[in-house]
């Protein structure tokens, strides 16, 4: 059996690595390309793109509604802390809480 070098060795599995990743990328395409036209997508018309929809100015801007209050929460913010006492390693008691908002 012939004694390959390191370098011939690395070169050869970042080459099938990057073999495998282009053939990866050149199936997403036509995995996408296929489901686009059987679906119908609209993005690939001409016309599509060169009539934009219309934008009504006669209808007024809506306000964001005020952010309701989180029910429980106290024990969610219980639940958190436990949690990251959990992935810290360290007892409940040894974290504290400054703020906690819905995000």
């Amino acid at each position: 059996m012939p004694e390959y070098s390191v370098w011939f060795v690395c070169a050869l599995g970042m080459g099938v690595v990057f073999l495998g990743l282009i053939c990866i990328v050149i199936l997403c395409s036509t995995v996408s390309f296929l489901c686009r036209k059987a679906l119908g997508d609209s993005k690939s018309d001409a016309s599509a793109a060169a009539a934009p929809a219309p934008v009504s100015a006669a209808t007024p801007a809506v306000a964001p509604a005020p952010a309701a209050p989180i029910a429980n929460r106290s024990k969610i913010v219980a639940a958190v802390s436990a949690v990251i006492a959990e992935e810290l390693g360290t007892d409940v008691s040894a974290i504290r809480v400054v703020s906690f908002k819905k995000i």
